[in-house]
């Protein structure tokens, strides 16, 4: 099977073929540099994401503050975070960049202040 991406860890944008037999990766075409063709391998192997939210809270100017993981999550396991941030509600004030939060040893850091 041949997967088709274009690279998003640089600006120049470079349309990668992965091919894969069996779950293995036996080549990779089209990317300029080693970043990508490392992603592309990842994308296609384990992909994860950073995952950008907005979580409940109590006296603030406006009733939620929008946060992100501090690192990448696998993709699968994005249901389950969102479930567990559905479940906060923060108390203000919060300020920009401050840990809100942790599931399963990821940060949730506030992204504007409450």
């Amino acid at each position: 099977m041949i997967y088709r991406f274009t690279c998003i860890v640089c600006p120049l944008g470079c349309s990668i073929e992965v091919e894969v037999d069996d779950g293995e990766v036996k080549e990779v075409r089209g990317c300029t540099c080693p970043r990508g063709k490392e992603w592309a391998v990842q994308e296609v192997t384990n992909p994860k994401r950073v995952v950008i939210s907005v979580v409940r809270v109590d006296g603030g100017a406006l009733p939620t503050v929008s946060v992100k993981t501090a690192e990448p999550i696998p993709k699968e396991k994005i249901p389950e975070l969102m479930s567990y941030l559905a479940k906060i509600k923060l108390k203000a004030p919060i300020k920009i960049g401050e840990v809100v939060a942790e599931w399963k040893g990821i940060k949730i850091v506030a992204t504007r202040g409450a």
